[in-house]
């Protein structure tokens, strides 16, 4: 329990702390448009349900201004690389982005979905109002103007009888960039499932984008001004609380009550997303800059079970140990990007990544290398961006786990440590690796090029996990893995159970791999 206080407490405190300021802004903005008398007539006709949606909005905007930082892959790499110094629990919150950025996600279905819910209500309440003739306050509203020329300002977007909710809905800027938002965040969540994600990447990938979409929605939204309150020189004339009563008298000449007027409200959203947008679009940039710099493909290498090594060369290029690059080949798609993890050393004079046929995507790349009387396919490569298995070093104790492909990324640390060891470098703590990898009938090992092969097999996790602890008793053990979930809640459940309530004796960090 106390390495799980000391591995999750800030993951912890910034979840409650987003968490709470998301009720926070619930709350406040529907008690505001309550309580204001800017939108005294506008609740006479919708009730709470103008608050609820008015709530929800500023939430979406709120979460909206929050979903692309952790997609920012430059500036997560520039965070990790100043915070070198920081302690090791807040290093490990930037390896958590792809997390946060799917609960910001969820946050913004949520919200959507009580908007959504709160404007049928809405468009159902001013057409009720609309078609009434009982001459209620409600139906009087509703029947202001729309001629501006005529000194009226209307309220009730429903502008006759005849008028439905679905002309207003696909005939009014809110209305139409609702639901293209709606339809374009359904499509991006359903096709970031991890079965999807997996199986069907390049589905993933081009719904992913249909974001554009959603932001240019959002900033646009609260243009048509559907949603309107009384202007405040007509609240001056004839404040709402002392001349709701007495509607029945706006017309005459003795009464000190006129018709109200009304505004809409200015669109906001756009001030919400408008830093993570300009900041997004510098990532983008940035990325289409490295993108378009020479990559020299020195070696391939097809190694059993269709798995792919390219060697290269790019000027200016550096890495640390687990990093990884993102990988486009223009002759396949222009606009596909994968993710591969390093497998080179730092120590050495090219870096290279290793593909397995995992997908159309993957297959069609390993056949064009296959082809022996063509020509090598033109690589685009970005990056490299960080990960949590750039902090193997600082630990003493390094346990390394993969399964499958999933042993790419612990090559280029255990290639750097024969190389560190080489070298005699001080500097390097860890003094014990676990490992884990695959056998082949090579004489060395397909991944790490070296002759000692990593073993095969499941091991019984208690058991390595007991007998580190036993060797270690006082040393800070690192787990690093790549590989399915089930197998991560595994090792979490291990590291919490086998590290000492004594902070002084063995402590096991867990640490998984994110793209």
């Amino acid at each position: 329990m106390g390495n799980w206080v000391g591995n999750h407490w800030f993951s912890v405190l910034f979840l409650v702390v987003w968490l709470g300021l998301n009720v926070f802004l619930f709350v406040d903005a529907f008690l505001k448009y309550e309580k204001a008398d800017k939108y005294y007539y506008t609740r006479k006709i919708l009730g709470s349900t103008l608050s609820c949606a008015r709530a929800s909005a500023l939430c979406l905007n709120f979460n909206s201004m929050l979903i692309l930082l952790p997609v920012c892959r430059n500036l997560l790499s520039f965070l990790r690389g100043t915070c070198s110094f920081c302690s090791r629990t807040l290093r490990k919150q930037l390896d958590h982005n792809l997390t946060f950025h799917k609960l910001v996600a969820y946050m913004i279905c949520l919200h959507t979905a009580i908007h959504i819910i709160a404007h049928l209500f809405n468009f159902d309440c001013y057409s009720r109002s609309r078609q009434a003739t009982d001459g209620s306050l409600a139906s009087i509203l509703s029947s202001l103007s729309h001629d501006e020329k005529k000194g009226d300002s209307w309220l009730n977007p429903i502008q006759s009888r005849n008028t439905t909710v679905e002309y207003v809905t696909f005939t009014s800027i809110a209305g139409l960039t609702g639901v293209i938002m709606t339809i374009a965040l359904i499509l991006m969540v359903t096709s970031a499932t991890e079965f999807i994600q997996r199986s069907y990447f390049e589905v993933f990938w081009y719904t992913h984008h249909l974001f554009i979409f959603y932001i240019l929605g959002l900033g646009i939204h609260g243009v048509g001004g559907i949603v309107r309150g009384q202007t405040e020189k007509s609240m001056n004339e004839s404040h709402p609380r002392k001349c709701a009563e007495s509607f029945e008298m706006w017309d005459d000449r003795d009464s000190h009550c006129r018709r109200p007027k009304f505004e809409g409200q200015p669109p906001e959203s756009w001030k919400w997303i408008l830093a993570p947008v300009i900041l997004y679009i510098c990532e983008r940039i940035l990325r289409f800059y490295r993108s378009q710099q020479k990559v020299v493909i020195t070696k391939v290498v097809m190694h059993p079970s269709k798995v792919l090594e390219l060697q290269m060369n790019k000027r200016g290029f550096s890495m640390e140990v687990g990093q990884y690059i993102f990988v486009n080949c223009p002759s396949i798609s222009l606009l596909e990007w994968h993710p591969f993890t390093l497998t080179s050393a730092p120590e050495e004079d090219f870096f290279s990544i290793h593909i397995r046929a995992a997908g159309d995507w993957t297959e069609n790349l390993i056949r064009a290398f296959e082809q022996q009387y063509s020509p090598i396919p033109r690589i685009e490569v970005d990056g490299p961006f960080g990960t949590a298995s750039e902090d193997v070093f600082q630990y003493e104790v390094a346990v390394l786990v993969g399964a499958g492909i999933g042993v790419t990324p612990f090559a280029s640390i255990l290639k750097s440590i024969w190389y560190k060891f080489q070298c005699a470098d001080h500097n390097l703590k860890t003094k014990k690796v676990g490992h884990a990898a695959l056998n082949f009938d090579k004489a060395t090992d397909i991944v790490t090029g070296l002759k000692q092969k990593t073993s095969f097999g499941r091991p019984m996790w208690d058991n390595e996990f007991s007998t580190i602890a036993t060797s270690h008793p006082k040393s800070v053990v690192g787990v690093f893995l790549c590989g399915p979930r089930t197998l991560a809640k595994s090792l979490r459940k291990c590291c919490h159970r086998y590290s000492s309530l004594d902070p002084r004796k063995v402590q096991f960090y867990f640490n998984k791999e994110n793209f």
